[in-house]
This record gives structure tokens, C-alpha cells and sequence, in this order.
């Protein structure tokens, strides 16, 4: 039996399909590439002005700090970055309630671009250095002096005491300083509180009390993290008047060398990357130099990225027969021999990094 019922139409497959092959849904495109790519521009941005900003801090602390420098041209064969270098580091313990101008921190330190490595020698702030042509006197004590003698004021007195420290250095140590930087205390206090503090160990209970300066050193032995302050007072520490036990000059310089090396470390930090800006701006504030700016830059650009084990710390000992520090010859023979080393064409090796094994 046939059906007249009409078959259902067949689907087409002509001209309206191929109308919905040309029209297909417009797919979303996924914004993520360009939001990453904005993201990245920001961020490239915000360190190009950072950059600027830290350079024009780093230009006007180095202006601030280069007494009568500032405009000095280096010749090619003098920059840091194509000859070693030796520097005089003094700390003044200046403050204005007391007056005075003792250097209690007296430093020589050589640096070699080839090696990228430095050494630094400290020098007990009571030493008679026995030096053919000088008097008797504590090395902490000639910068006065020399600033004392100089019939000039100012500036040309501060040039005239650092030139004479210079040269007395120079030679004790058989070795040509090129320059020198002086750093009151209060700029270390103020670089170590804009690092956020440095980590040490602290080697006993340290307490004195002197209200004619405000000083209050009160620290307990162990790993610490010390304040400016504080951190100020591990340095200084020599005598008690609250129980604790003495100190001498050749652990000053111990704590003087750990310090620097913690600044070292910290500046090396991410942490302390982010607070350069405000380092500078304290060091410029309250440091002293002779260095060109052309050649503090070249010194900044070759030893950016110094590690503290490639800096040799060399803490001069000897005797201590009241009032006088008398070194020891085979130290200072040692000292000596390092800056030589530190000062030659070459330098020395680097110091090998610690193996799994050392550091476990």
C-alpha cells in the first residue's frame, strides 16, 4: 500500500550552508600577551626611572662628597677599570658636643680590576708606627695634627691633614696612595640604619655609659642584626664602666673588618639594591674625598659586583704597653706583601668558593 504523504525536505546543502561557513562565530581573542607585554613595559619603565633617579642621587652624593674633584678628568691609563688602586680610609670620631677630630679608624685598601679582588689593612687606633721622620704619637691622633699645622682653614686644611696622612701611610706601607676619603661616625651610623641594620656576631656583653657625648653601648654576646647605633657602638667598644670586660685595639679592628664585610654583603642584597638611593645620599652627606667623581664612577662600574670572599681583611696586630700599640713586624711584613700583591699588574686569585662540604 502506497503513502501519499510528502517526504520531510532534505537538508540544504547550497547556498545557505555555504553563507554559514563564511559567516563562522568570531572567536574572543585572549588579551593575556598584551597584557603581559604592558606589564613588561611598566616594569622596564619603572627601572629606567629609577635608574635616572639613583643616578642623579649617586651624581649629587659624588658632587657633595668630592672636595674640589668634582671636575677632575681621570687620563685612560689612571682609571680603575685599567690600573690598581690604593685607598685611605679614616672613620672621625667627630661629634659636636665634644669636639675633636680623632681618626679611630685608619684604613689602607688596594683594589685590582684584573682580579676584581681588594685588600683592606686596619690599623689599631693606638699604634706608634715608629715611622723614621714622625713623632711618637697615637696614629689616631696626626690628622688633628696635621689639620692643626696647616696655616690654611676649611677645605685646604681638611686636603692639606688628608695629603699628610697619605703620604705618612704611603710610607709605612711602601706603597703609593692615590687617595683618600674620610667618613664621620655619624655617616656610618646613618649608612647602617639605611640598610636596615647588618648581621654580626657579637664576641661579649659590651656596656659603657658616657653622658658627656650621649654615648650608651649596651649589647649581649650572640648573631645579631645591630641598628646604626648600635652597630656603632660593637666598633668603638674598648672599656667598661658597667661590669663588662675590656676590649682591645685588635678586636676592635676584628669587629671593624666584620662590619665592613656584613655592609658588603648587604649592599649586595636585593634588600639592600632597593636602599642604595638613600645610602648614597647619607655617605655624601657626611664623606670627604679626594677621588674624582669621573673616578668614583669608573670605581663603582669595575668592582659593582665584588664579593666579600674576595676581599682579604689583614687587622695589623703587635703589643699594647700603655699608652702605645707597638705592631708586630711579621704583621706588618704580611700587610705590606698583600698590598704589593693586591697592587700588581695581575693581582691575586680570587679566593675559591666554599664547596657543598665547607658550608654544610
Amino acid at each position: 500500500m502506497s503513502s501519499n504523504t510528502p517526504l520531510p525536505p532534505r537538508r540544504s546543502t547550497g547556498a545557505a550552508n555555504a553563507t554559514v561557513r563564511a559567516n563562522p562565530p568570531k572567536k574572543k581573542k585572549k588579551k593575556w600577551p598584551r597584557v603581559l607585554f604592558t606589564l613588561i613595559l611598566l616594569v622596564i619603565l619603572g627601572l629606567g626611572a629609577y635608574a635616572y633617579s639613583l643616578w642623579r642621587q649617586v651624581s649629587g652624593a659624588l658632587d657633595d662628597a668630592s672636595a674640589g674633584a668634582s671636575t677632575q678628568t681621570v687620563p685612560a691609563a689612571e682609571k680603575a677599570q685599567n690600573k690598581p688602586l690604593a685607598l685611605m680610609l679614616l672613620g672621625m670620631d667627630y661629634r659636636p658636643k665634644i669636639g675633636g677630630m680623632n681618626t679611630d679608624v685608619v684604613m689602607v685598601a688596594a683594589f685590582n680590576p684584573k682580579s676584581n679582588t681588594a685588600t683592606v689593612v686596619t690599623i689599631p687606633r693606638d699604634s706608634d708606627l715608629q715611622l723614621d721622620g714622625y713623632s711618637t704619637q697615637k696614629i689616631n691622633a696626626f690628622y688633628a695634627r696635621f689639620h692643626k699645622k696647616s696655616d690654611a682653614k676649611g677645605d685646604a686644611a681638611d686636603a692639606y691633614a688628608r695629603d699628610e696622612m697619605k703620604q705618612m701611610l704611603g710610607k709605612f706601607f711602601d706603597v703609593d696612595i692615590k687617595y683618600a676619603s674620610v667618613l664621620k661616625f655619624q655617616g656610618f651610623v646613618d649608612i647602617v640604619d639605611k640598610l636596615g641594620g647588618v648581621k654580626v656576631n657579637v664576641d661579649k656583653d659590651m656596656r659603657y655609659v658616657d653622658n658627656a657625648d650621649g654615648t650608651n653601648i649596651d649589647l649581649q654576646a650572640g648573631e645579631q642584626t645591630l641598628k646604626g647605633e648600635d652597630a656603632l657602638g660593637f666598633v668603638r667598644y674598648r672599656k667598661s664602666n658597667r661590669g663588662t670586660a675590656a676590649s682591645s685595639d685588635f678586636e676592635r679592628n676584628e669587629r671593624q673588618s666584620q662590619v665592613l664585610g656584613a655592609i658588603v654583603d648587604k649592599m649586595k642584597s636585593f634588600g639592600g639594591l632597593t636602599k642604595l638611593g638613600g645610602v648614597i645620599d647619607v655617605a655624601g652627606k657626611n664623606l670627604v674625598t679626594d677621588i674624582p667623581k669621573a673616578q668614583i664612577t669608573n670605581i663603582l662600574k669595575t668592582y659593582y659586583d665584588i664579593k666579600r670572599e674576595d676581599i682579604r681583611f689583614i687587622p695589623l696586630t703587635g703589643v699594647w704597653k700603655s699608652p702605645y700599640v707597638y705592631l708586630d713586624k711579621a704583621s706588618v711584613a704580611e700587610a705590606k706583601a698583600a698590598l704589593a700583591e693586591e697592587l700588581s699588574p695581575e693581582g691575586r686569585a680570587a679566593t675559591p668558593a666554599a664547596t657543598d662540604a665547607e658550608t654544610k
